[in-house]
């Protein structure tokens, strides 16, 4: 994969570029313990599906602004999004603020922030609704009932699917390609 040097005001970020020239790009937001390379299956299989891919290759100072200037800077107007971990509660967040900027959301191993999580508390109560359709995948690092109160934080197509590993990245790229592939097409 193609990596790319991204600078948004003092802070830089480096990206990885890959894929057919499509209407369709994924961003890919890892966890914040992932190597650099967590996603190199999942983008082989992405392409193998006509999208191209973004994924960060660490999402440490990235908020949601600089998500999107990342995006601008790479010249991709709008972007389905996939993430997992630490990357997955920046997705909830870039997501639900970044209205029209982004068409689809596939996260793990963390449900909405606004939402009740595993330890019974709610991490950000002014985390606003995602409107987009949302699939929220459920692993041994995720309980079904956070990622189902999750649902009332999106205002769109929601889908659980539940996933026994503990990294979807590595254990279950295919699975986790299948849910992007299937939030990326309009049929």
């Amino acid at each position: 994969m193609k990596s790319r040097q991204i600078t948004v005001g003092d802070r830089a970020w480096t990206v990885r570029v890959d894929g057919p020239q499509s209407r369709h790009s994924v961003l890919l937001l890892p966890d914040a313990s992932d190597p650099v390379d967590v996603y190199d299956q999942v983008c082989a299989r992405l392409h193998n599906s006509d999208l191209r891919t973004i994924a960060v290759e660490s999402i440490e100072g990235l908020d949601p602004a600089g998500v999107t200037a990342i995006l601008d800077e790479i010249g991709v107007p709008w972007a389905n999004v996939a993430a997992r971990g630490t990357g997955a509660e920046l997705a909830w967040r870039a997501c639900a603020t970044g209205f029209g900027r982004f068409i689809s959301l596939v996260v793990a191993d963390r449900g909405h922030p606004a939402a009740v999580g595993p330890d019974g508390t709610i991490a950000d109560a002014t985390v606003p609704p995602v409107e987009l359709p949302t699939t929220v995948l459920v692993t041994k690092n995720l309980p079904r009932a956070v990622a189902d109160a999750s649902g009332r934080f999106v205002y769109g197509e929601f889908r659980v699917v539940e996933i026994d590993v503990d990294n979807v990245a590595t254990e279950a790229d295919h699975e986790l390609v299948t849910e992007i592939v299937l939030r990326t097409s309009l049929w």
